[in-house]
């Protein structure tokens, strides 16, 4: 599935969304099956996507010097966003990480086989590319035998993609985590408006 048909061009609502449970599932599947130099790498990448929420262009453009340990953030720049911030915001946007995140970080850091400020390189050069992490995030669910959730009912694991990780944040927030709204998805999701979070969203809390 590509890009395009995972940002709902045509239809904006999520069709493709996972469970914190079966993202679980493709990290341990992608630590099995990746090569033994990547399986960090691989791991660190899903688990940033599932926290985050980044869309995958902003993943491969992420470099170590933008997450603050120290913290626990991402500082995400603003010319690497897309739709937000606005002209009105500041240079970059702090999204928190998760305690588990940063661990996952820290631990793919601490021996990573190749030097690069990316964060996330490739065996062919100092960065990923948006196809490349495409692939990692289908191996993982197929490896895994992942049927994400759809407005359908169950799909198949080739449909897993980054944006329906960014998909699966939403879920998160309005399912597992008590006291969200559909403006504290908007924030972590940084869209530009509340609108497009109401037509991409508002079924999720009813799943």
């Amino acid at each position: 599935m590509s890009e395009s048909t995972d940002s709902q061009t045509q239809d904006p609502k999520a069709r493709v969304w996972l469970k914190p449970e079966q993202i679980d599932a493709m990290r341990n599947a992608t630590v099995e099956n990746s090569a033994d130099y990547l399986a960090t790498r691989n791991d660190a990448l899903i688990a940033l996507l599932a926290d985050t929420g980044l869309r995958v262009g902003e993943a491969v453009a992420v470099d170590v010097d933008m997450i603050d340990f120290e913290d626990g953030v991402l500082m995400l720049p603003a010319d690497i966003q897309k739709d937000y911030p606005n002209d009105n915001s500041p240079d970059y946007t702090e999204i928190e990480l998760a305690g588990e995140t940063v661990r996952t970080l820290r631990t793919y850091l601490s021996n990573r086989w190749k030097e690069s400020d990316a964060l996330f390189p490739s065996r062919q050069s100092d960065r990923m590319t948006t196809e490349s992490v495409r692939n990692v995030v289908r191996d993982a669910a197929t490896d895994a035998d992942i049927e994400p959730y759809t407005l359908e009912g169950l799909g198949d694991p080739t449909d897993v993609s980054p944006h329906a990780l960014r998909h699966s944040v939403a879920y998160r927030m309005m399912n597992r985590e008590n006291g969200n709204t559909l403006y504290d998805v908007r924030n972590r999701l940084r869209h530009r408006s509340i609108q497009t979070t109401e037509r991409v969203y508002d079924h999720l809390d009813r799943v």
